[in-house]
């Protein structure tokens, strides 16, 4: 391609493809409409943009990155002189991409190396250009400007960063620093204030030496700079408005700057080309390579490990990309550096060392790409059909992902199931809309593909688990946790409904062994203690079962609030610890428990169980004597019985109640009254021995008030209230 007059011009070049094009993709001019448009589009249209930015994938971000390994492999001299990035750090990479696939808990990790790296991979390439255009305009910084602009690139960045890591992470792929929120607020304004004085040193001083006009690009890179990361933050912190991490890392600010990418890149090797005898540059021929490239380094790896072991397509693809990102950081940062004189002389216009550079290069290209990229019939055919074989994949790839955004249609959920069987998260889709039509052997089969795709995955077992729990097929549930447990040995959560399935099924011990190894695999694990504290408290070790009933207890106390069991649950627990240790004679523990369960149960609204622990304490104490003790307990007991609408337990809670009081030494009458509340309510629903004891203990209270009991059965109620008020203060 001839070179522009321009151009030709030693240090004369300003613009570098013109005016227009440099501004908006090279400088970033369209930054604000568009991230406005991304970051306020309305809920419904994400799909659209989804598909949109997946699309445009094929043409801006997968090429961004093949345009490196363009720029570091073409060349022997090039692959050689960056040896410990083309091979080394490339091998390395290769290495983590086999292990991350079979350690399931790295790709959170990995993700979030990749999402934090990705603005700080951005704001280096927006500071290399903007010194490029600086020069090319005919500056010459000082040390301490370049030093000053560079502080405030970073400085940007760490403000952006810090937003991230604020507070806990809502995103399962993200693992945040939790950095607290008072931190960030005081450091972020102090950033800003740095950021603010770095760059009007810079600019100022900069702008005195050219000019404002010959700035305009640099300018406009600044600018573009501050739109990415300095009004996210603004954003966030005046408006509360929350960054969504995927959609900046990788939505619409990555193909802004995977155009930008290719903007400098399609320049420089054009500029190359032109300085290498024998050498020619064609820019469909340099696209071309580039498509085809970036499919080959991003699509066939997720589908092959898919496909061939069976691996979640989606977190292998989650995988391939964070890594290959995480590549070209590295690679990226090596291969581009102004102050490389090569470099220099194609960006900045040093046309002698582009000369010099140029031939040395040309003169040691690799055999093999010479082959392939050669006349003979072989190496075009290779070439033809790979790029076919590849294009044609990059289209399956679009249409599996388009058909798999259309979640309310179940036919084109299908459709990408059968393109990408071990798609975990589809066939999850996949499973709810065919049980949702009415189709649950369809759920089955969708569930036993996501379940072997992602065996560490406990989502598709939890839906199928729940969907057979509901249809009371517990003897196929019992034997399919069973079968994953092989698949998944140490997963705590699934040994513990093994352990419960088991129990029902009637294998007492084989539970017990489940949730012991539940508690193996996740030591924090909480509710496994409480099913073995259960198991061993009917097998009368009351101590074990009193170990294991605490254990929960200080467990649970460690987790967040939001991150609590029911409050029932709790109660529950402290209620069966009361009673063990009642068992074991540690009547002072017993109490100290039933104590507790009262006030959490008062404190939390649960009536039926504060009476329940109401009433057992007062057993307690009347079994140790403190008959005067049991009265108040009662009585709360009662007030709490009369809104819960459970007449038989009123009816038993009105008995003890007769009991304590006649032990406690109160009036014959009262007594009777409350055994006549306790008849009334209870005649038909008490047991027999229950039933036997009201009706001998009312003929004992008869014979002795003899006529006057006659009055106390026609009318009760005056001595139920006399007797209700009785040692009114509660202890």
């Amino acid at each position: 391609m001839p070179q522009s007059k321009q151009e030709s011009q030693p240090g004369g070049a300003f613009w570098i493809y013109g005016p227009w094009l440099d501004s908006i993709v090279g400088c970033g001019a369209w930054s604000v409409p568009l991230l406005l448009l991304a970051y306020f589009s309305p809920a419904e249209s994400t799909r659209g943009w989804s598909i949109g930015l997946y699309g445009l994938a094929l043409f801006f971000n997968y090429p961004h990155y093949m345009a490196t390994i363009y720029r570091a492999y073409h060349t022997q001299a090039d692959f050689n002189r960056y040896r410990i990035f083309t091979v080394h750090i490339t091998v390395l990479v290769a290495l983590t991409v086999v292990v991350s696939h079979l350690w399931f808990s790295a790709l959170p990790w990995i993700f979030t190396l990749y999402l934090s790296a990705s603005p700080w991979h951005y704001s280096g390439q927006n500071y290399g250009l903007f010194m490029m255009f600086t020069r090319r305009g005919g500056a010459q910084p000082t040390v301490a400007v370049r030093r000053a602009l560079y502080a405030a690139f970073i400085l940007s960045y760490l403000i952006l960063l810090l937003n991230f890591h604020t507070g806990p992470s809502a995103d399962p792929l993200f693992v945040s620093l939790n950095l607290p929120q008072a931190l960030t607020s005081k450091a972020q304004p102090l950033l800003l204030l740095a950021f603010s004085a770095c760059s009007c040193f810079g600019l100022y001083r900069l702008a005195a030496q050219v000019g404002l006009r010959k700035m305009a690009p640099s300018l406009t890179l600044f600018s573009t700079q501050c739109a990415w990361f300095l009004a996210p933050s603004l954003l966030a912190s005046l408006l509360r408005l929350e960054i969504p991490l995927s959609r900046y890392s990788s939505g619409v600010l990555a193909v802004m700057h995977s155009a930008q990418y290719l903007w400098i890149t399609s320049y420089y090797a054009r500029r190359e080309a032109a300085a290498t005898p024998g050498r020619s540059w064609r820019p469909s021929t340099y696209f071309t390579i580039l498509v085809v490239g970036g499919i080959a380094l991003f699509i066939p790896g997720p589908w092959l490990s898919s496909l061939v072991f069976h691996f979640d397509f989606t977190r292998s693809f989650l995988l391939f990309t964070a890594l290959v990102n995480i590549h070209h950081f590295i690679l990226d940062g090596a291969i581009w550096k102004l102050r490389d004189k090569r470099i220099a002389g194609f960006l900045v216009n040093s046309r002698a060392e582009i000369a010099e550079r140029g031939r040395e290069a040309g003169s040691s290209a690799m055999a093999g790409f010479r082959w392939l990229a050669g006349p003979s019939p072989s190496a075009h055919r290779l070439r033809v059909g790979t790029a076919c074989l590849l294009l044609a994949w990059g289209v399956v790839d679009q249409t599996h992902y388009y058909l798999g955004l259309r979640n309310s249609q179940l036919a084109n959920l299908k459709r990408a199931a059968w393109l990408a069987p071990y798609d975990t998260s589809l066939e999850l889709r996949v499973a709810r809309e065919s049980l949702e039509k009415g189709a649950p052997k369809e759920s089955e089969a969708a569930w036993q593909y996501a379940i072997r795709a992602n065996p560490n995955d406990p989502a598709p077992r939890d839906a199928w688990l729940g969907y057979l729990l509901r249809d009371k097929r517990l003897d196929e549930a019992y034997r399919r946790t069973a079968e994953w447990l092989e698949l998944a040995p140490n997963d705590a959560a699934l040994l513990v409904n093994h352990g419960i399935l088991a129990k029902q099924s009637g294998h007492d011990r084989e539970a017990e062994q489940s949730w012991r190894k539940a508690l193996a695999a996740d030591p924090t694990q909480a509710e496994a203690e409480v099913y073995l504290g259960d198991e061993l408290e009917k097998q009368g070790s009351f101590e074990d079962a009193i170990r294991h009933y605490s254990a929960f207890l200080k467990k649970v106390a460690q987790r967040p609030a939001t991150n609590l069991p029911p409050a029932a649950n709790l109660i529950g627990v402290e209620l069966k610890l009361a009673d063990c240790h009642s068992r074991e004679h540690h009547p002072d523990a017993a109490l100290q428990y039933y104590k507790m369960a009262r006030s959490l149960a008062a404190q939390t609204g649960e009536k039926k169980l504060e009476s329940f622990a109401s009433v057992a304490e007062a057993s307690l104490r009347a079994k140790l004597g403190q008959t005067k003790e049991t009265v108040p307990l009662y009585q709360r007991a009662l007030q709490l019985d009369a809104g819960l609408n459970d007449p038989q337990s009123e009816a038993v809670d009105w008995y003890g109640y007769a009991v304590s009081l006649q032990d406690s030494g109160f009036p014959a009458r009262l007594v009777y009254a409350s055994v006549l509340k306790s008849e009334s309510l209870g005649s038909s629903k008490m047991s027999g021995p229950e039933e036997d004891s009201v009706r001998k203990m009312q003929k004992e209270l008869e014979q002795r008030l003899g006529p006057e009991a006659v009055t106390i059965r026609h009318n009760p109620e005056p001595l139920l209230r006399e007797a209700l008020e009785l040692n009114s203060s509660f202890r």
